[in-house]
């Protein structure tokens, strides 16, 4: 199973889910899809679509994927890199109304730079994308929030 996550931003992301649904059409994905559309008005006959869904669901989602293909929310692909999810991320960009700015581009360019992610920049072929996540092993994730506490910690200490 696919899970594609397009989080809980109000702006819609349908050209994501344009790009997914004409890879199943055309064969390039044959498994299930499933998708957390969030606040994106879209159907479709081949895929499973949800607008939202509890925590432990999605968890439970992420999990059992074989592959995650996610907007470039931080929460969403950072789920996904922690549990060594082979994952293509698509930043929502401003221009096309998905987004208040395009901070998302940052994100996906760093976490694709580290090597825990794929991504799908418009204008790429997606199915360029999909053939290279047959063979991608994701980088695994390390947290930075211990380092952050001790550096805290630290500062706390020197100046108590």
């Amino acid at each position: 199973m696919i899970f594609v996550v397009l989080g809980t931003h109000e702006l819609p992301f349908t050209r994501l889910l344009r790009e997914v649904e004409k890879q199943i059409i055309s064969g390039n994905i044959k498994e299930e899809v499933i998708v957390q559309q969030g606040h994106t008005p879209y159907e479709s006959p081949h895929m499973n679509m949800m607008t939202f869904t509890s925590y432990e669901e999605m968890e439970r989602l992420y999990r059992e994927a074989s592959m995650i293909i996610t907007h470039g929310g931080t929460g969403s692909i950072t789920t996904g890199a922690k549990m060594g999810k082979k994952m293509i991320a698509a930043p929502r960009l401003m221009k096309y109304g998905e987004h208040n700015d395009d901070h998302q581009l940052e994100i996906v360019q760093q976490f694709e730079k580290t090597g825990h992610i794929l991504a799908w920049y418009e204008n790429e072929d997606f199915s360029e994308v999909l053939k290279k996540a047959k063979q991608f092993e994701p980088v695994p994730f390390v947290s930075g929030n211990d380092e952050i506490i001790s550096i805290i910690r630290s500062f706390i200490d020197k100046h108590a």
